[in-house]
């Protein structure tokens, strides 16, 4: 009887099913694109794979659903297309924390290499019942967002920053609608002197000391 000693070493079993043959990021960068093009009701399971380069079956293998998806598709879009709201905050001045925030999306509006408007706009306007998650989770992080920013202007205010008379709220949601209105404006054709015009109206009129 042989020893455990001089047993043949055990053959590792391959692993289970097929492994992927598709990058991750890079679908996931290309769903974003349609999604951000067409809303999250508007891009279509076709459309997504298609632009993706991937089957039905592997989409769900490696994202879940198309909900899924989307939710993963709007973290990239955060995490990437809108890394200027957070350097906005870091700003000195309440003053160029909006014109950062202002110009952040006058740049991201008028890149030549991505779709025009704002996903969270776009996907906050659907109106299926498959889309009520979508929204409820657009709106709350755009709230966590403007949160962020009344806490900025509220210690300006206490820093002598802003006025003492300024309704943070009330001038945070104001800047809020500048960025969306941008966004309505790039996407139906405005031209980059029409955004920059109003970026500079806008901090014409920005409350000072």
């Amino acid at each position: 009887m042989e020893s455990v000693a001089t047993l043949p070493p055990p053959v590792a079993l391959p692993p289970k099913g097929r492994p992927r043959e598709f990058c991750t990021e890079a679908a996931l960068a290309a769903a974003l694109r349609v999604f951000w093009s067409k809303g999250y009701e508007g891009a279509s399971l076709a459309e997504l794979t298609d632009a993706m380069g991937i089957t039905r079956p592997s989409l769900y293998a490696a994202f879940g659903n198309k909900e899924a998806l989307f939710h993963k598709a709007l973290d990239l879009y955060e995490a990437e297309k809108l890394h200027y709201t957070r350097v906005a905050l870091e700003q000195p001045t309440a003053r160029a924390v909006a014109e950062h925030f202002m110009r952040g999306a006058l740049a991201m509006q008028t890149s030549q290499g991505d779709p025009k408007g704002c996903l969270g706009v776009i996907s906050a306007m659907a109106c299926g019942a498959e889309a009520e998650s979508i929204k409820a989770d657009v709106i709350a992080r755009r709230a966590s967002s403007q949160q962020a920013l009344i806490a900025r202007f509220e210690r300006a205010k206490t820093d002598g920053d802003l006025p003492a008379h300024v309704d943070v709220t009330g001038l945070t949601s104001y800047l809020y609608a500048l960025l969306q209105g941008m966004a309505v404006q790039a996407g139906s054709g405005a031209s980059r002197a029409d955004l920059e015009r109003l970026v500079e109206t806008s901090m014409a009129v920005w409350p000072s000391r």
